[in-house]
């Protein structure tokens, strides 16, 4: 059974927590794949407007 966050998680022990995220199948989502030399590099521009943008929404600091 899945608990709500607010339980999990007490801010004044922990303020600070490390988000990541992954692609499916050694898909790139930055950077450049060296296997097939494509550049992804375009999207980082875009990932860093939406991290800016959702961290307004949901009233979180991005620390860097």
């Amino acid at each position: 059974m899945t608990s709500a966050r607010r339980q999990l998680i007490d801010a004044n022990a922990t303020p600070f927590y490390h988000v990541i995220n992954r692609c499916v199948r050694r898909a790139f989502l930055c950077g450049e794949d060296k296997l097939s030399g494509r550049s992804y590099e375009h999207r980082r521009g875009w990932i860093v407007d939406k991290i800016i943008a959702l961290s307004a929404i949901f009233c979180i600091d991005i620390c860097a």
